[in-house]
């Protein structure tokens, strides 16, 4: 096998005796990290560390990842104007959050028979959010309800990200600074008075020691 030192450095091909030997004497585990290898590659290592190790950086990992949701907003094919307003702002809300919404038209009735009207106002709600949103799954018929998915707009994305790098630049070389006070007419103006100047005292050399879903 090869093996590779505590220290990650390259200790050769050496057979299993002499690798777990070089392991004791270290006080240490042999563990294999490249079986498919050949030869085989282990490393010295203190494995119960290496355990704890690998699984805070799953976790970690695991922290990171963003969980997409799928939100849902029904309408009615006779919605108010004022109830339209507040599920398009809700739905606006989910994309800009990073998750897709599902906009659901329910029908009762004889409404169903008007099934453009559905389609219109779903055909209104991706209008109003076209600057957020983009529809990944166009409207379909499924019973008395009709729907569309929307998924967040990645250009509008790609925009905050832009927006917030503008923002956290520094503040532009040759800035003009900030004018300095004036004192009012008549005013007394004193010379500043400068204090003495005292002669530097040289310290001996020292040895330097971290809404409504």
């Amino acid at each position: 096998m090869r093996l590779i030192g505590a220290d990650g450095a390259q200790l050769g091909v050496l057979p299993i005796e002499a690798a777990l030997q070089r392991a004791a004497e270290d006080n240490l585990d042999l563990v294999e990290i490249s079986p498919m290898a050949r030869p085989p590659v282990c490393k010295i290592m203190d494995y119960g560390k290496f355990k704890y190790e690998a699984k805070k950086k799953a976790s970690e990992a695991k922290k990171k990842q963003v969980v997409v949701q799928l939100k849902e907003v029904k309408l009615r094919p006779k919605t108010d104007e004022h109830d339209y307003d507040f599920k398009v702002k809700n739905v606006r809300r989910f994309l800009e959050e990073g998750n897709k919404a599902r906009v659901t038209i329910m029908f009762r009735g004889r409404e169903i028979t008007h099934k453009e009207i559905g389609q219109k106002l779903l055909q209104e709600v991706a209008e109003d959010v076209k600057e957020v949103g983009v529809i990944e799954q166009a409207p379909r018929q499924e019973g008395r309800q009709m729907f569309m998915i929307l998924a967040p707009n990645p250009k509008y994305k790609a925009q905050l990200r832009e927006q917030v790098r503008q923002t956290e630049k520094p503040a532009a070389a040759g800035e003009k600074p900030a004018p300095r006070a004036e004192a009012p007419a008549g005013a007394q103006v004193e010379a500043p008075v400068e204090a003495p100047v005292e002669a530097p005292v040289e310290a001996p050399p020292t040895e330097a020691r971290a809404e409504e879903p």
